[in-house]
C-alpha cells in the first residue's frame, strides 16, 4: 500500500471540497480562506503524486504535510476558530517550499 499516494489523493479530495464550499457556501473572508487553502492544497496534492511516481517520497510528504498545515489552518479559521491559527499557516508554507527545494535537489543530483 502506498501511503503517500493515498494521503495525496485524500488531500486532493479535501481541497476540492473546501474550494467548492468557499465558492458556494461561504462568504467574505471565510470564502477567501477556503478558496486560497483549496488552491494551494490541490496544487500540492498533485505535486505529491508526481513526487511519489518519481520516488521522491520526502518531497512528497513535505507537500502533503505542508498543504495540510497551510490549508488546514485557513479552513479552521474559515469555520470560526481563533484567528491566532493564522500564525501557524506560514509553517505549512515553509514545508511546501522545503518540498520544492528537496524535489529540485534530488532531481539535480540524478
Amino acid at each position: 500500500m502506498n501511503w503517500l499516494v493515498i494521503a495525496a489523493a485524500l488531500s486532493g479530495a479535501i481541497a476540492v471540497g473546501a474550494g467548492a464550499f468557499g465558492a458556494h457556501g461561504a462568504s467574505g473572508q471565510a470564502a477567501e480562506w477556503l478558496k486560497t487553502g483549496g488552491q494551494y492544497q490541490l496544487a500540492h496534492a498533485v505535486a505529491a503524486l508526481v513526487a511519489a511516481q518519481m520516488g521522491l517520497r520526502g518531497a512528497g510528504w513535505c507537500f502533503v504535510a505542508g498543504g495540510a498545515l497551510f490549508a488546514g489552518t485557513l479552513y479552521l479559521m474559515a469555520l470560526g476558530l481563533p484567528k491566532w491559527l493564522g500564525a501557524i499557516t506560514p509553517l505549512g508554507g515553509a514545508l511546501l517550499i522545503v518540498g520544492w527545494l528537496w524535489f529540485a535537489w534530488v532531481s539535480a543530483r540524478s
